[in-house]
């Protein structure tokens, strides 16, 4: 069984925009291909987890690994007769959610996938598992995989899904044996009274940053100047406990006509005291963008969304697999 799943790995490698009946060049092969994964001796977790000991091999050299984390829908609605699918963000969509944790350098070379998780939704008349414990798990994957790179300090990086307080409190009680840079989602209550925007607001700027900001779809690239200013505050009480914070604002101040300003509010758990250390964590915040562009391989260079496999389980085997293909390009 692994012998076979290595060579489908490199027959979808060779050409991942193909599907899998011409990626792998002949019905013997097709044939050995669909079988593979249809085998429930074939977990996709222990799939994954063949290529964890070489991704913390990558990161064991560095200082500091940056661990991406966020959720992309898979649509396979124009394949209604996949069985195990649920609805997406509109009743008419069916699919699948994929949360991966994409490693990274701080220089931006992606060194592999730690950690993955897979659901579809279940019909709305029927209880389901809140979505927001794949965020607190997320963490605690990555606070466990401390322990193995004790000379490597990792940084758990989330979007503003990832705002969760429960996560907050977690790596809190966790004693932080890995460190968090969250985009703040809520302007929360402060323990010493008043909000959170307001208090790193009244701040002086501790200087500025600058880079350059890449083209996007319906944007031009162009050089972003950010004012930078911090605050250490501990958030209001959730239940028994309370939660200290560094708090970082980066304000794009004079952005060109026409053009949105760039502003993000960060929260990590660290105490940054300098602008250099300030700066170093807006840089660490800008390489979450890595993740959305391995989504796009998984999605456009890899096509995904074009597998036509008749069960979910199946389409989970296939989707290690091409995770994989994905981080390699």
């Amino acid at each position: 069984m692994t012998k076979r799943l290595i060579r489908l790995a490199d027959d979808l490698s060779s050409n991942p925009t193909a599907s899998i009946p011409i990626a792998c060049g002949g019905w013997g092969e097709t044939k050995a291909a669909y079988r593979l994964l249809d085998n429930e001796a074939l977990d996709w977790r222990a799939m994954l987890e063949a290529h964890r000991p070489p991704t913390i091999g990558r990161m064991v050299d560095l200082e500091r690994v940056l661990c991406l984390q966020d959720t992309t829908e898979l649509d396979f609605t124009s394949q209604p007769g996949i069985v195990g699918l649920g609805r997406l963000s509109y009743e008419r969509q069916h699919g699948m959610y994929l949360h991966p944790t994409l490693a990274v350098s701080e220089s931006g070379v992606a060194l592999g996938v730690l950690d993955a998780w897979m659901w579809a939704r279940k019909p709305k008349s029927e209880a389901d598992v809140p979505e927001s414990l794949r965020w607190i798990e997320g963490y605690e994957r990555v606070a466990e995989l401390a322990a193995q790179v004790p000379s490597t300090r990792l940084v758990y990086v989330a979007d503003r899904e990832g705002d969760i307080r429960a996560l907050l409190d977690r790596a809190a009680a966790l004693g932080h044996p890995a460190d968090y840079l969250v985009r703040a989602r809520h302007d929360r209550v402060l323990a010493e009274g008043g909000k959170l925007r307001a208090q790193v607001e009244s701040q002086s700027a501790l200087g500025e940053v600058e880079f350059a900001l890449p083209p996007a779809p319906g944007r031009t690239g162009r050089t972003v100047v950010q004012s930078l200013r911090m605050a250490r505050v501990t958030l209001a009480r959730c239940g028994s406990k309370t939660c200290e914070v560094t708090v970082i604002l980066a304000r794009e101040e004079s952005p060109p006509a026409g053009d949105k300003p760039i502003e993000w509010l960060l929260l990590t758990n660290e105490a940054v005291e300098t602008l250099d250390e300030a700066c170093l964590r807006i840089a660490g915040y800008r390489r979450r963008w890595l993740v959305e562009i391995f989504f796009r391989i998984l999605k456009s260079g890899c096509r995904v969304e074009a597998l036509q496999l008749a069960t979910v389980e199946r389409l989970e085997r296939a989707l290690v697999v091409y995770l994989i293909i994905a981080w390699r390009r």
